[in-house]
């Protein structure tokens, strides 16, 4: 059995990116998205039959309940920054197979300076070969390492990589969603700005912000008579590997390598069809290993493929035309979301000044 074809999005909702979001919850944030979305299916809340949060932070049962909806399916989508685009795959299969008519897949979070992330004590997951020194702020050892390495391997530079955050950053300057609307940065920006974690520079990581999206995901049959374009759900895969670098048979390869071969023979088509990617960006070099590993780029080349290409929306091959997380912010686990909405928006042709000219296929990794 395929998915190919079988399911397509057909609503979006997407909140404005906020450093802060003082006053509001998590899950109020996702009624606002839920909402948008499920308005710009031209859909009503009681067609909604099917859903999918993160499951981690807030229940399906929960989020039910305060949507208003009885879903008849109703799952969590717990795979970090991807729970996002995991979440629609499962909203795909469920629609597949009769389990549901009309899903909506919903993530968001809330982020409230006065109020500190609980600290449980719990130990480094990383352990001693990855935090010899203790616990850093977010993942900035490990993408250190990866990057460290990657240079190592193939040569890459950090003047290439500044590039693909400068690039990301003139995307979003137009996005009415972004925390950085109207915000330049210069490659002399990127490159001046203080490391966070050798060899990573702060424009080269993500501001944790507050928000949340949604999408509207219908059976194939439905989607015909939608008034907006549906974005049909060609293929997709799923993988994953040890969280800890130390276990991985390799640091320089993501599980892409294993999920995006499955995508694409599913859907029939190849990387070279691809017009344009979204994809996951906490760090300029998870971004570029994860490019490398689906087929974009012949692995190792992802530094000279940045000099030699312009990734804009204006470009050859436009990347995270809505600025991606580098440039629009992260909305916790709703960030890895926001490629899914911004691929969609892009082939129903509702991006405004960001519009790309060749919208038909696209690739999205969470």
């Amino acid at each position: 059995m395929t998915l190919r074809g079988a399911a397509a999005i057909i609503g979006i909702g997407e909140l404005p990116t906020q450093r802060t979001t003082t006053g509001r919850s998590m899950i109020g944030l996702m009624g606002d998205a839920a909402r948008i979305a499920i308005h710009d299916a031209h859909l009503r809340p009681k067609d909604i039959d099917g859903l999918v949060t993160e499951g981690g932070s807030i229940y399906p049962g929960f989020a039910s309940e305060y949507l208003g909806i009885r879903p008849k399916f109703a799952s969590g989508s717990s795979m970090m920054g991807a729970s996002g685009p995991t979440g629609v795959l499962l909203a795909a299969m469920a629609v597949q197979n009769g389990l549901a008519n009309n899903v909506l897949v919903v993530i968001g979070t809330a982020r409230n300076p006065a109020i500190p992330p609980a600290a449980d004590g719990r130990p480094s997951y990383r352990g001693e070969f990855e935090d010899p020194y203790g616990m850093s702020a977010g993942a900035n050892t490990g993408y250190g390492m990866i990057y460290k390495r990657h240079m190592e391997e193939y040569g890459t530079t950090e003047e290439q990589f500044a590039k693909m955050a400068v690039n990301q950053r003139f995307n979003t300057l137009e996005n009415e969603n972004s925390v950085f609307k109207g915000q330049p940065i210069t490659h002399e920006d990127v490159m001046s700005s203080r490391y966070v974690n050798y060899p990573i520079k702060l424009l080269e990581t993500v501001m944790p912000c507050g928000g949340a999206a949604a999408v509207v995901v219908t059976t194939a049959e439905r989607a015909n008579a939608s008034l907006n374009k549906p974005v049909y759900i060609l293929g997709g895969g799923a993988a994953a590997d040890p969280l800890t670098g130390w276990h991985r048979d390799k640091l320089t390869e993501s599980p892409v390598a294993r999920s995006a071969p499955l995508a694409f023979e599913m859907s029939g088509y190849t990387p070279r069809d691809m017009q344009f990617a979204q994809f996951y960006d906490c760090y300029t070099i998870l971004e570029a290993m994860c490019l490398e590993d689906a087929g974009l780029v012949p692995k190792g080349e992802i530094g000279n493929f940045f000099d030699s290409t312009d990734t804009t929306y204006k470009g050859e091959f436009p990347i995270n035309t809505d600025g991606g997380q580098l440039s629009s912010g992260q909305p916790g686990l709703a960030g890895g979301f926001r490629h899914v909405v911004e691929a969609a928006r892009q082939i129903m042709g509702k991006a405004g000044v960001r519009q790309i000219e060749k919208n038909d296929i696209g690739l999205v990794n969470g």
